[in-house]
C-alpha cells in the first residue's frame, strides 16, 4: 500500500491509489474520506442523465466518478465529484489525454453539474450546507453556467444559472417543468426527476 504524502496537489491526488474503492475530497492537501453515495442519489442522477442523453449523447454524461477541480476556498475541498456532469465536446479528448476521469482547472468548465442532496435535519446540517452553499460558491467561481440541486427531501429542484458571474436561482416543484438555460428544449418535470424517491 502506498503511504499518503503530507500534502497532495490535484494532479498527485489523481494518481493516488490506496487500493480501495474509497472516495476522497482533497482539503488543504489532505485526503478526507467521503461517505458512499446512496442508492437513491445514484438512481435520481441516472434518471436525469437519461433525460439529457438525447441532447448530448451518453458519452458526455458522467455519473458520480468524475473528479472536478474547483477553486480553493478556505477550508473547502479543491475537488468535487458531482452526481451528474454534462461534458463539453472538447472534454472528451482532454480527459482521454489526461488518462483520468477528471476536469482540471486548465480545462473549460462543464456545461452543467447536478447534485442530489443527501438527507439533512435542518438548513444548518452539513449535507444541506455542502450542496446548497459550499458547492454553489465553488461552481459559481469555476464558471459552471448551470448548477442543479435536486432535493428529494423537499421535493424540489433548484436551477442556478450563471448571469454576469453570479448564480440566479429558480425553484421548481411537483409537476412544474424544469427550465434549463443550457437545454431550453428539455421537457421534464420535478416529479419525473424525483420518481425514484
Amino acid at each position: 500500500m502506498v503511504k499518503t504524502p503530507i500534502h497532495l496537489t490535484f494532479r498527485e491526488y489523481l494518481e493516488y491509489d490506496d487500493g480501495t474503492d474509497n472516495c476522497y475530497e482533497l482539503v488543504d492537501g489532505k485526503l478526507v474520506p467521503m461517505p458512499p453515495e446512496s442508492r437513491l442519489n445514484r438512481v435520481i442522477a441516472k434518471l436525469l442523465g437519461r433525460h439529457l442523453e438525447s441532447f448530448v449523447g451518453i458519452e458526455r454524461i458522467e455519473l458520480h466518478g468524475l473528479e472536478l477541480a474547483v477553486p480553493i476556498l478556505a477550508g473547502m475541498p479543491l475537488n468535487r465529484q458531482p452526481d451528474l456532469t454534462v461534458l463539453r465536446v472538447e472534454h472528451l479528448s482532454l480527459i482521454d489525454q489526461l488518462g483520468k476521469a477528471a476536469i482540471t482547472l486548465e480545462m473549460p468548465p462543464p456545461l452543467l453539474v447536478a447534485e442530489v442532496v443527501s438527507p439533512y435535519r435542518n438548513h444548518n446540517d452539513e449535507n444541506y450546507q455542502r450542496d446548497y452553499i459550499d458547492k454553489g460558491k465553488q461552481y459559481q467561481q469555476r464558471g459552471i453556467s448551470e448548477y442543479w440541486i435536486i432535493d428529494p427531501q423537499e421535493q424540489k429542484v433548484t436551477v442556478f444559472l450563471l448571469v454576469d458571474g453570479i448564480y440566479q436561482a429558480t425553484e421548481f416543484r411537483g409537476n412544474q417543468q424544469i427550465v434549463s438555460g443550457t437545454f431550453p428544449e428539455l421537457k421534464v418535470t420535478v416529479a419525473r426527476v424525483l420518481l425514484a424517491s
